[in-house]
């Protein structure tokens, strides 16, 4: 397998343009499909289920579960992006070989496969923040910062999802991705109810978990608060990000280049 790390350039952007100017041809019914899941949980839980729930940390559990469904939704757009998406222009389009025919590396493709994903699960997430902005649950300027959150929230599952589609003989192999990893990691991670409400084993195991970084790192921000840990937080989604990226690109290098 090569060994050597990614070499990249500006010419990541053309894939990244690419993507782009195909996705625009489908804008609209893709972020509402992208918009309709989320929506769902927010409102049937949050005032389902919320009115038979006292505050949670302070905060009506509307509230609580508005701000886990915005990393929930980065996180799915971003995998579906990197999976399904990546996968058809991949192995069935042969979109990647056409392009790497062309003055490109195989790693600029994934480079822009990875930064179109993150973008287009940025714009999902962004959506859901405006939603409860608009309910009136964000508070302070300090909810700002929780855009590059989302953006890097939207990088690493793109990346942890580029691993799986260059392994993936078919469509089907992602369902063990979803399954085994993404809807655990969901239940686990503060999305839904806070960590600390699980067995002492489960909490060890969610503090390893991107998800769970990514709420403690955006919900305080989007309540206006100094999350606790912000730096060990940016530090290991941005170290998830870098070493996933990594393996990505070498087992696509196998997969195209052996």
């Amino acid at each position: 397998m090569d060994t050597r790390f990614p070499v990249l350039s500006w010419r990541a952007l053309s894939v990244f343009r690419r993507n782009l100017l195909v996705w625009r041809k489908l804008a609209l019914p893709s972020i509402l499909g992208n918009l309709a899941d989320p929506m769902i949980y927010l409102f049937g839980l949050g005032y389902g289920l919320g009115g038979l729930l006292p505050p949670i940390e302070g905060m009506p559990y509307i509230a609580f579960l508005a701000a886990g469904t915005v990393c929930a939704s980065t996180m799915n757009a971003a995998s579906f992006e990197a999976l399904y998406s990546a996968f058809s222009r991949m192995q069935v389009q042969r979109t990647w070989e056409a392009i790497i025919n062309a003055p490109l590396l195989l790693d600029d493709v994934l480079a822009g496969e990875c930064l179109w994903a993150a973008a287009k699960a940025s714009l999902s997430g962004v959506a859901i923040l405006a939603v409860i902005w608009a309910l009136g649950f964000v508070a302070g300027p300090l909810a700002y910062w929780a855009l590059p959150a989302i953006f890097l929230t939207g990088l690493c599952f793109a990346a942890l999802g580029l691993i799986i589609t260059a392994l993936s003989p078919s469509f089907d192999f992602f369902m063990y991705y979803f399954t085994l990893f993404i809807t655990p990691m969901t239940l686990v991670s503060g999305v839904f109810f806070p960590v600390d409400q699980l067995p002492a084993f489960i909490q060890a195991i969610s503090a390893w978990l991107p998800l769970t970084h990514s709420v403690a790192l955006i919900r305080p921000l989007i309540f206006g608060q100094q999350p606790a840990h912000p730096l060990l937080n940016i530090a290991v989604l941005t170290a998830i990000t870098l070493v996933a990226f990594w393996v990505a690109i070498r087992l696509a290098r196998r997969r195209f280049l052996a």
